[in-house]
């Protein structure tokens, strides 16, 4: 793999481990827990970033049709941790994947987004994906520390 696409395979990596490493802190009923009316749980929110990095790198940079529905991501309920955790690990093999099969003269290629119509610099799309995943981790993390302060509260 060139050593750009090296380096944001592992930035995705380091995103991910963050998402793994908080899974593995919250007991199962958190997971679908909201901290407020108009706000995402944790599962939608990873179910929605996973989502999302599929859709800008598969189908925007690769041409690779994920058949995603937006709109059900922010309605998932009732999935395990390993459900998550399975969807994560399938998510960045992907990446991978599409990562070993880019050039560097592609960053400057056009791709069409399926979704709004227009054109779309790789290098655009790529860095969107970042950070769109980067920004969802936040989410994660600030829904994390609201839940413990919940806790906490209730002992």
């Amino acid at each position: 793999m060139i050593p750009f696409f090296t380096a944001l395979s592992d930035r995705f990596h380091e995103l991910h481990g963050e998402i793994l490493r908080d899974l593995d802190a919250l007991p199962a009923d958190a997971l679908d827990w909201k901290p407020g009316s108009e706000m995402n749980s944790i599962a939608v929110i990873i179910i929605h970033l996973t989502g999302a990095e599929r859709f800008l790198i598969g189908d925007v940079v690769m041409g690779e049709p994920s058949n995603r529905n937006r709109d059900a991501e922010f309605k998932v309920a009732g999935l395990t941790r390993q459900n998550l955790v399975d969807r994560i690990n399938q998510t960045e093999a992907y990446i991978t994947s599409a990562f070993e099969r880019l050039s560097l003269a592609d960053l400057q290629t056009e791709r069409l987004h399926p979704r709004h119509g227009n054109q779309v610099l790789v290098s655009w799309a790529l860095l969107h994906a970042l950070e769109h995943a980067a920004t969802h981790v936040g989410h994660i993390q600030m829904t994390v520390q609201l839940w413990q302060e919940r806790t906490v509260g209730e002992v």
